[in-house]
């Protein structure tokens, strides 16, 4: 692949619901060349009725992934939900440790 949008989209990340909206998982990368979008995107689900998010197909991460998932845990308390985020990538659990983080997610 030399077509650099071609490569962009091969690693771009998405979450997506259930068929019966229990939960969300998140496929693909998580980086700041496509946290904006993807966090569009997750504006567009229905918060996951479990509560649970899996990220255990997370490929790659940078601090933009924190971001999101901050993003997302402040969409779920102003509708006074809680988010469980599962299968967290050692990659993403050594940046929040880095940055202090790491009991919010």
């Amino acid at each position: 692949m030399n077509d650099p949008e071609a490569v962009a989209e091969a690693r771009a990340g998405a979450f997506t619901a259930a068929e019966d909206g229990s939960h969300w998982s998140f496929d693909g990368a998580l980086t700041f060349d496509n946290a904006a979008a993807v966090l569009t995107a997750a504006s567009a689900l229905e918060l996951p009725r479990s509560g649970r998010i899996d990220l255990s197909n997370l490929s790659t991460v940078d601090s933009a992934a924190l971001a999101v998932i901050f993003s997302l845990q402040r969409r779920a308390k102003a509708h006074r939900r809680k988010l469980v985020f599962e299968g967290i990538p050692p990659m993403l659990a050594s940046l929040a440790r880095v940055y202090g983080v790491e009991a919010l997610i």
